[in-house]
């Protein structure tokens, strides 16, 4: 069952700091989405054929590991969080958003992560459920709260977080509760760099990889920079490439590369191929409205975005990678073939230009039909 609103909203929210460490940030959005495209193809049914539903099974699954939380998010927009006079809470975490993301476009995913024994934490495993995502690799802690995030979109363009996780639920993830069969029969296996902060869930995070790349599943990196909740900003670019030459694929905005490179141009491909690894297949930048960059070891390009007019850009990268993800894991020879990678980068980029459209994350992620209609006919 789809999930369009579970939303709530609050007139007031009040924390006990004791229990609560309140982290605050503002992070400048990635651009997402533009202009039309005629006629494409898209892997499970052509476009032009139609837009039924198509099967998806354990041979195409996307595991995502990682973090899954609450967003509140403003009920009225272009304000900052202390000026908001309302809430709408809304299930989220990047990782989460992806797998949920995946299932909407009707592919196999599954999540594995943890979040407390608590109503946020049981909401949320119930939301994954009825958006047909596998969450037996989901874990409950009975001493730590399910993580809270409230986010909101400014009137200068700026994304201004506020994280409440002292520690959460999510960053007490062990190995020993690690769920490998699940993790061994995955297609392809996405994770960000959340999960690398804070042990034991670096410790867990490290051991899914590797189990995954022995097994040979593909990884897919969205390294999701969140520079507040790392001790610096040195241990963050330390931790972020600490895990980057093990990647297949790996997908990062244009604000990341200059965090990465220490200040360089994300507009130069010089600078872009800096970050290419031997092994890896491809490279992806999202440019917001402009679309995306892609780079393989053969062939790189543009491809342009759609147009769509933004509420709250939350879970716009994640509905992309859910978008080229869902695509990658029916057929893996898009990597090799630019005119189909192409095709599978615009259904990516109308799946982020959909999902600015409302607020809230994983509540915005768009249905595959509604993503072929909007290709067929651009998004106002």
């Amino acid at each position: 069952m789809a999930l369009h609103s579970a939303a709530v909203s609050f007139c007031c929210v009040s924390f006990n700091p004791q229990a609560s460490l309140f982290r605050h940030c503002s992070i400048k959005p990635s651009r997402l989405s533009s202009p039309s495209l005629p006629r494409f193809r898209i892997q499970g049914k052509a476009v032009e054929s139609g837009n039924g539903p198509f099967e998806a099974d354990d041979s195409s699954l996307v595991v995502c590991f990682g973090e899954m939380l609450i967003d509140f998010v403003p009920t009225t927009s272009g304000l900052a969080l202390a000026e908001a006079p309302a809430f709408k809470k809304a299930p989220g975490g990047a990782p989460a958003n992806v797998a949920v993301g995946i299932a909407r476009l009707g592919g196999a995913s599954a999540f594995i992560g943890k979040v407390g024994e608590d109503e946020f934490g049981y909401m949320l495993a119930n939301i994954l459920k009825e958006n047909n995502v596998n969450n037996e690799g989901m874990r409950f802690d009975p001493g730590a709260r399910t993580a809270l995030a409230f986010v909101t979109l400014r009137k200068d363009g700026e994304r201004e977080f506020m994280f409440y996780r002292n520690p959460s639920a999510d960053m007490l993830l062990q190995e020993a509760e690690l769920d490998f069969e699940l993790i061994r029969k995955a297609k392809i296996f996405h994770y960000g760099s959340i999960s690398l902060i804070t042990e034991p869930c670096k410790s867990a995070h490290i051991a899914a990889a590797k189990a995954a790349k022995e097994a040979g599943v593909i990884l897919s990196y969205d390294p999701n920079l969140r520079l507040p909740l790392w001790p610096s900003a040195d241990s963050a670019r330390e931790g972020i490439l600490s895990i980057w030459d093990t990647a297949d694929i790996i997908k990062i905005s244009e604000e990341e590369i200059s965090f990465l490179t220490q200040g360089e141009d994300p507009y130069d491909d010089n600078v872009v191929r800096k970050l290419y690894h031997e092994n890896l297949k491809l490279l992806l930048v999202t440019e917001g409205p402009e679309g995306c960059r892609y780079y393989t070891k053969e062939f790189s390009g543009r491809v342009k975005g759609l147009k769509a007019e933004a509420v709250d850009t939350t879970g716009a990268g994640d509905a992309f990678v859910a978008g080229i993800l869902s695509q990658l894991a029916l057929d893996t020879s898009l990597l090799q073939n630019e005119d189909r990678l192409r095709d599978a980068l615009r259904f990516a980029n109308a799946c982020g230009a959909l999902t600015v459209m409302e607020r809230g994350a994983i509540p915005a992620l768009p249905t595959r039909e509604t993503v072929l209609k909007a290709l067929l006919k651009p998004v106002a």
